[in-house]
């Protein structure tokens, strides 16, 4: 079995389709782990999930945005900062009906980790605590929304790029998309690699393996949707 780890998806299911198909990713086989935010962004949201249900060996980590979104699924309720930050695609894929949301939609966004971890590499959405060597003690604002894990990150890696944050072999996280820093590729940072290639924006999603390292892309999302907005 080989394990892949997924960017933030963001609704791109063409991204996605293409990301599995360039990387002769073999369902029966090979695990996929989603680094979070699968929701709001491109319109293609409900499209994303189906496919991802598919697959026989997936992790999926909470993003902020699923937060969001598996709120008002719910419960009906959209939260104003989300109204702003991508929940129009989210709504549209539904039929701005959270009574259309199928169920076995709510029971996938719900069975979303924290943080996960297999041969001494840690998945989340966000970053964590390094300094809290339990996991289960990770709170919900360091894993799903903070950005000061890769602000330090960023900072280490300057003076030591060798750093080994947590004492873990790699963590792999999104949230923080690596446009920021000018690049639509995975970006290493002492251990930490950035795996949102910024496919909820103007990038591209990106899938690695982790064995490897090696990673596939997709297409820029934008040329995937003419015509659309993710915002």
């Amino acid at each position: 079995m080989r394990t892949f780890v997924m960017g933030d998806i963001h609704g791109a299911y063409k991204a996605l389709k293409q990301c599995l198909d360039r990387s002769g990713f073999r369902n029966e086989h090979d695990h996929l782990i989603c680094l979070g935010d699968v929701a709001d962004g491109w319109p293609d949201v409900a499209e994303t999930i189906d496919c991802l249900m598919t697959l026989k060996h997936h992790t999926l980590l909470m993003g902020n945005h699923d937060v969001w979104a598996l709120e008002w699924m719910t419960t009906g309720k959209a939260d104003e900062d989300w109204v702003h930050l991508g929940a129009k695609s989210t709504l549209k894929s539904y039929g701005n009906d959270f009574n259309k949301v199928p169920p076995e939609h709510i029971a996938y966004l719900k069975s979303a980790r924290q943080v996960f971890a297999i041969n001494q590499k840690v998945f989340v959405h966000a970053g964590i605590d390094p300094n809290e060597p339990d996991l289960e003690k990770q709170t919900a604002e360091t894993c799903l929304r903070s950005r000061k894990f890769i602000e330090e990150a960023r900072r280490k890696h300057t003076s030591d790029p060798g750093h080994r944050f947590g004492g873990w072999k790699e963590i792999y996280i999104g949230h923080t998309p690596t446009l920021h820093a000018g690049t639509d590729r995975p970006r290493r940072l002492c251990n930490v690699i950035a795996m949102d290639t910024g496919a909820g924006w103007k990038g591209r999603l990106s899938m690695m393996n982790i064995a490897t390292g090696h990673f596939t892309q997709s297409d820029s999302v934008p040329s995937l949707y003419p015509g659309h907005s993710s915002r």
